[in-house]
């Protein structure tokens, strides 16, 4: 069985900083991306950003030069870097990989289960 654990998310003030984490354990041979969704009250979940396993990187445009993925691929392991946070960054924040698995036949999407992140004063 894959299980996908984020932590990090945490009450922060405006302009803060926070680093999400998020280990990935099971019987993995191999991760073809990581990446890291949120979903904020009210509204659909968005993706926040994704590392593909050549070491490319895609942002959403509202956290440009702000967020920073990367991947230990060592440990199973991505984090967002997230800097100058808003109250607009409030949100569930859930890693998603695309994992294949030792003995099978095909890549499959795995969820965590999420990790609050609050943006307030």
């Amino acid at each position: 069985q894959v299980q996908l654990v984020e932590s990090g998310g945490a009450l922060v003030q405006p302009g803060g900083s926070l680093r999400l984490s998020c280990v990935a354990s099971g019987s993995i041979f191999s991760s073809r991306y990581m990446a890291w969704y949120r979903q904020a009250p009210g509204k659909q979940r968005e993706l926040v950003a994704r590392a593909i396993s050549d070491g490319s990187t895609t942002y959403a445009d509202s956290v440009k030069g702000r967020f920073t993925i990367s991947r230990d691929n060592a440990k199973n392991t991505v984090y967002l870097q997230m800097n100058s946070l808003g109250p607009e960054d409030t949100a569930v924040y859930y890693c998603n990989a695309d994992l294949w698995l030792r003995y099978a036949t095909k890549w499959a999407d795995y969820w965590g289960q999420g990790t609050q992140v609050t943006v307030s004063s």
